[in-house]
This record gives C-alpha cells, sequence and structure tokens, in this order.
C-alpha cells in the first residue's frame, strides 16, 4: 500500500466516522427537540397567566419575546435536522423512526401555516397548528417508540412489528415513505413561494376569531 493509498484510506475513515457521529447525534437529539416543542406550545396559557402577573409591559413583552423565538426556532431546528430522513443511504443504514419524514412534514406544514396565518391571534391556525404538532408527533414517536427503543428487546409477534417500523430493517418502505415526503415538502415549499411571491411578504389582514395573546399591563 502506498503513502497515497494510506492517506485516502485514513481520509475516507474520518469522513464516514464524521457522517455516523453526526447522523447519530441528530437520531438522539430530535426527541427532545419534539418533547420541548410540545412543551412549549401546550404550556402557552401557563406562559399566558405569568405574562398577566408582570407588573411592567417590558417584562412581559420579554417573556413572550423569548417564548415565541424559542418556539419557533425548534419548529426550524426540527425540521432542518429531519432532513436526513430525505437521504435513501441514512435511512437504509441506520435505525431510524420509519415514518419520521412524514414528521419533518408535518412540521414544515406548521411553518406554512405561520407564514399564511396567525395562530398566536386567529383560532382556526392554533387549532390547526395544534393538529399538525399532535400529528408529527404520533408520526415520530410512534416508530421511535414501538420499533427503534423496542427492537433488541421485542419479542414474539413484537419484533415483526418492531423490525416493520425502523429504517434500516424495511428499507423498501423507508425509502418510499422518504421520496413521498420530499414531494409533500416540495409540494409545500411552492405554496409558501407562491404565497410569499403573491403578498410580498406582508401578511394578509385577518377577521377571524382572535385567541388570547399578552394583555397591555
Amino acid at each position: 500500500m502506498s503513502v497515497q493509498d494510506l492517506t485516502n484510506a485514513i481520509m475516507q475513515g474520518i469522513s464516514a466516522g464524521g457522517e455516523q457521529f453526526l447522523e447519530g447525534t441528530l437520531a438522539a437529539v430530535l426527541p427532545i427537540v419534539w418533547l420541548m416543542l410540545l412543551g412549549l406550545h401546550l404550556g402557552r396559557p401557563y406562559i399566558l397567566t405569568m405574562i398577566d402577573r408582570f407588573t411592567l409591559r417590558l417584562g412581559a413583552d420579554l417573556l413572550w419575546l423569548v417564548y415565541v423565538a424559542l418556539r419557533d426556532l425548534l419548529i426550524v431546528s426540527g425540521v432542518v435536522m429531519s432532513f436526513m430522513f430525505f437521504f435513501p443511504d441514512v435511512v437504509t443504514t441506520d435505525a431510524l423512526p420509519l415514518t419520521g419524514g412524514l414528521a419533518a412534514v408535518a412540521l414544515f406544514a406548521v411553518l406554512l401555516v405561520k407564514l399564511t396565518g396567525d395562530p398566536d391571534h386567529n383560532l382556526r391556525d392554533f387549532r390547526l397548528v395544534t393538529a399538525l404538532l399532535g400529528l408529527g408527533a404520533i408520526l415520530y414517536f410512534v416508530p421511535y417508540l414501538l420499533g427503534v427503543q423496542s427492537n433488541a428487546i421485542a419479542i414474539g409477534p413484537f419484533v415483526a412489528i418492531s423490525k416493520f417500523l425502523v429504517t434500516n430493517t424495511n428499507a423498501r418502505w423507508a425509502v418510499g415513505i422518504g421520496y413521498v415526503s420530499v414531494a409533500l415538502l416540495a409540494i409545500l415549499g411552492a405554496a409558501a413561494a407562491a404565497y410569499t411571491i403573491k403578498t410580498g411578504g406582508r401578511a394578509e389582514p385577518e377577521t377571524t376569531t382572535e385567541v388570547a395573546e399578552p394583555s397591555a399591563l
């Protein structure tokens, strides 16, 4: 083996190891992101109650700003980190939730609702965001718990179910769902682009029922 061959082998090993480390890290962090996101969304009444207790408007505004920024940042982060579900070589190699790509589509749909509406003031949009987050959580955590986490301890008929819900033991379905997710993501992205071009980035006026918002103190 020449020096060049040895160098290439070392570089390939480092590259492959780094890729596996990144994918493993994303797979480990995504459940935490989902839990934090659901907690922040469902904890909205608590935040509003805390805001009402502030004696200074500045404190209330800062708390609301931090809450909204953290919540929306987690949504964007979840979508970005879920891009690994769209690559066939990743889903066929790593043990990932089978419907994780569809969960990412649900998260992206939440961003689309936030772009075209105002879930913090519009009750219909708020309910739609809640439904999409609930759907995404089901699509992610059901195969994650019953498949990825139960794969090593499943017995009897649950072994087949567990293997079916994991991407690297059900490659055909995993790749197919990945392609479907990419198609849905492209449709939602096109809708977002069309809306932005149509409105010029300005929100359209809303006339529907409002939900609670931080009160002026």
